[in-house]
């Protein structure tokens, strides 16, 4: 009776080591999986901040086109050239713009201000040269298409196109919105 478990207990020896060698590497390969997933998701909120700056550049710059325009006489519109305008001339075009999904758009209107205001947070922007963390890549932009006079009430009807930039060249946003003005009376580039 003794030999008898005396061989039953031989036959389990290392048994112990062999559960808990598994054991050790299930548990390993859970953690390695959570240390990835964890990345993963660190890089996803990276990108979707970015994103949410980017969309806040281009509505901003959105929202001051159509204060522009309010705030100023009607302006006359002209074909629109290759380059930047500055925000405090600002312009309307009489061309469309071509395809909103390259940008900078020729004939845009830079929102410096944008980047100049030290309210907002925002001091600088990035290039190149000197890259800063939390800056913009870029000063958002606009561009204003006059698309004629309202059918319904007196006014001029504005296409207001805007970008913005988040922290690289690689995040953009473009908004587009149509602005009546009912105030003005539109004027004829023709005359």
């Amino acid at each position: 009776m003794t030999n008898l478990n005396y061989r039953a207990h031989c036959a389990q020896r290392g048994m112990a080591l062999i559960t808990a060698l598994l054991l050790l590497i299930v548990v390993t390969i859970m953690a390695l999986s959570m240390f990835r997933s964890y990345g993963i998701q660190e890089r996803i909120a990276g990108n979707t901040r970015d994103k949410q700056r980017a969309i806040n550049a281009a509505e901003s710059a959105q929202q001051y086109a159509e204060f522009w325009l309010t705030s100023t006489a009607a302006p006359v519109a002209a074909v629109c050239g290759v380059g930047m305008v500055p925000d405090s001339v600002g312009q309307v075009c009489s061309n469309g713009l071509g395809n909103p999904a390259v940008v900078p758009w020729a004939g845009w209107v830079g929102y410096t201000q944008f980047t100049a205001n030290g309210g907002n947070g925002v001091t600088n922007t990035v290039n190149a040269t000197t890259p800063t963390a939390g800056s913009y890549y870029q000063p958002p932009g606009f561009y204003i298409t006059d698309l004629g006079p309202n059918a319904g009430t007196p006014g001029e009807v504005y296409q207001i196109d805007a970008y913005g930039y988040g922290g690289t060249a690689n995040t953009v946003a473009v908004v587009e919105s149509t602005f009546l003005i009912t105030n003005v009376t539109a004027k004829d580039p023709n005359k």
